[in-house]
């Protein structure tokens, strides 16, 4: 997926992640993560938003996340919402998404 414009996800709230998406011209994916757990579970949190944007087909982009303490499933959905944001995506393939191991 293109990444066209940028878009925000989620929210600052305990227990929830905000993620900060846009486009670049560099050939990589370059994430910014802060959590406040980092220490514990930061190699995680980057698994998932790594492995969310693999499986979306997006392979330049510049990530930002601010985490309060996210469940996988919390980060997963903030970076897909904000992906499918950032492409002007309005369709989502939950099918395919719910068979993800992430």
């Amino acid at each position: 997926m293109e990444i066209k414009k940028s878009a925000v996800a989620g929210s600052v709230e305990s227990s929830d992640i905000l993620i900060a998406i846009e486009p670049t011209t560099t050939q990589t994916i370059e994430l910014t993560l802060d959590s406040s757990v980092e220490k514990q579970f930061g190699k995680q949190i980057r698994a998932v938003i790594l492995e969310t944007l693999n499986h979306l087909g997006v392979t330049q982009a510049k990530i930002t996340a601010t985490d309060k303490g996210a469940l996988d499933c919390t980060i997963k959905a903030r970076t897909l919402t904000a992906v499918h944001r950032a492409a002007e995506q309005e369709q989502y393939a939950w099918k395919e998404i719910d068979t993800w191991n992430v």
